[in-house]
């Protein structure tokens, strides 16, 4: 018998971080909020904390599942913590692991705002 529950799945709106790049020069506050994001995923590191959480069966990964990435695993859970600040992952705790997930309303932000670049 699991202990474990399904957790109902809220479905949000995206909320733009800031309008396409070809619409409008950006406002600074849309500027640092941005910026914030895209520093996260700017070093390699979390780029691929990023992608294996992405990547991951399911949509979410329990840190013991990705944390083979070449660093210690205490620069695992700051990278992760910075990802989680950066607002691009969510977190959850279950009794001894935490399970990650892609935060949707940044990544398609990020995409919306990238998308009319041609």
């Amino acid at each position: 018998m699991s202990n474990t529950e399904a957790l109902p799945v809220q479905e949000s709106e995206v909320v733009p971080c800031c309008p396409p790049l070809t619409e409008r020069p950006l406002s600074a506050e849309e500027a640092e909020r941005t910026a914030a994001m895209f520093k996260a995923l700017g070093d390699p590191v979390r780029l691929r904390l990023f992608s294996l959480v992405a990547s991951h069966a399911g949509g979410e990964a329990c840190v013991c599942d990705i944390s083979d990435v070449g660093v210690s695993q205490p620069t695992v859970s700051h990278h992760l913590k910075k990802l989680k600040e950066a607002g691009l992952l969510t977190s959850e705790r279950r009794g001894t692991w935490v399970y990650y997930r892609v935060a949707p309303p940044a990544l398609a932000a990020m995409g919306q705002m990238l998308a009319a670049w041609r």
